[in-house]
This record gives structure tokens, C-alpha cells and sequence, in this order.
């Protein structure tokens, strides 16, 4: 609160929300012959299901290369340099895993980072932090960024249910990277919510 010639001036704390939208990687038509790179963020079980996603995913797509990355905090984003490597040796790209919060975050601001540069990604989130990847997905502008949503949880589960988890990501990465996923995030939620 200001006073200013017998005059009270009263700003309000809440502010504007300025958000500027940003347009995701032109889509493939053909995953034949494309450079998949496949982004691992380190949590527990995301390389089993990554790895057996590229098992499944190779049988059904002619790709040129598979290369495969690390990133050793599940909680940050992937280095710069990291990205630019990705980007340098990749058409399309797949990371996991998103299956808390900070991890969520952090996976969506990579595939953020590599879509810009024009390379779509197909990133992985489980079934309890779809909200939060709509709500991330919003504050960083880029509201068409299509996940792909498996089951919680992951950290625990059995290799069978892995099995379970790959087969979820097999035709829903697929979908994204030709852009045919459409609202995912947004009908899981409002089926979630809609009573029996």
C-alpha cells in the first residue's frame, strides 16, 4: 500500500499469468528408417521398461539406430549438452520415467526442451501424475504435448507387469510421434473423474 497526494494506492499480490504458447515438433508420417534416442532418467525400473519398449517397438519399426542415454537425477532437467547430443543424433526421441513429482517435472521440461528443437517425444507417465503433467505442460506453454500413460505404479512391480507397462507404451509412443494422440492427458482425467 501506497500513499500518494492523500491518495491510497493498493496493488494486488496475485499478478498476471503471462504464458506464451509453444508449438510442438512437426509430426512423422513414417517411424521407418527414423534415429530413435531413448532418454532414461535413472529411476527404478524406467530402464527395464525403456529397454523392453525398444524390443517391442524395433518389431514393429524399421529404425536406422537406437541410442540410448542416461541422465543421473531423476529430479533435474538433462543437461544442456546432454540435450544438444540428443538432438544431434536423434529423429524422435522416448523418455521415462514420470512416476512422482519432481520426476514428472523433469521428464516433461527435457521433452519440452527437445521438441523445440524439433524432435517430437513421446514421454512416459504414469496414471497418478497425469494432472500434474497437464498442469506442468500448461505453465511451460506448451499445451499439445501429448504423453503416454501407463499404470502406477512402476518402482515396485514385478516383470511381468513391466510386460504390462511396455505393451501401454507401444502403440501410445507410437501415436505421439505421428501425432495421432489426441487428448490423452485430458480424457484419462475426466474419466477419472466421472463417477461409476
Amino acid at each position: 500500500m501506497k500513499t500518494e497526494n492523500g491518495q491510497v494506492r493498493v496493488f494486488d499480490p496475485r499478478g498476471v499469468i503471462r504464458s506464451v504458447t509453444v508449438p510442438t515438433a512437426k509430426r512423422h508420417e513414417q517411424l521407418d528408417g527414423l534415429r530413435l534416442g531413448v532418454l532414461d532418467n535413472s529411476k527404478w525400473n524406467a530402464n527395464k521398461i525403456l529397454r523392453g519398449a525398444i524390443e517391442a517397438l524395433s518389431k514393429e519399426i524399421d529404425f536406422k539406430a537406437v541410442n540410448y542415454y542416461v541422465k543421473h537425477s531423476f529430479s533435474k532437467d538433462a543437461a544442456p549438452e546432454l540435450i544438444d547430443k540428443i538432438i544431434e543424433e536423434n529423429d524422435i526421441v522416448l523418455t521415462a520415467i514420470g512416476d512422482c513429482g519432481s520426476c514428472t517435472s523433469g521428464c516433461l521440461r527435457d521433452a519440452i526442451a527437445l521438441e523445440k528443437q524439433g524432435i517430437p517425444t513421446a514421454v512416459i507417465v504414469t496414471t497418478e501424475f497425469v494432472k500434474e503433467t497437464v498442469l506442468t505442460r500448461q505453465a511451460l506453454g506448451m499445451l499439445d504435448l501429448e504423453p503416454v500413460i501407463i499404470s502406477h505404479p512402476v518402482s515396485s512391480i514385478t516383470m511381468e507387469e513391466v510386460g504390462q507397462r511396455v505393451a501401454q507404451v507401444l502403440t501410445q509412443a507410437q501415436a505421439v510421434w505421428k501425432g495421432t494422440q489426441d487428448g490423452a492427458a485430458e480424457k484419462y482425467l475426466e474419466n477419472r473423474s466421472t463417477p461409476d
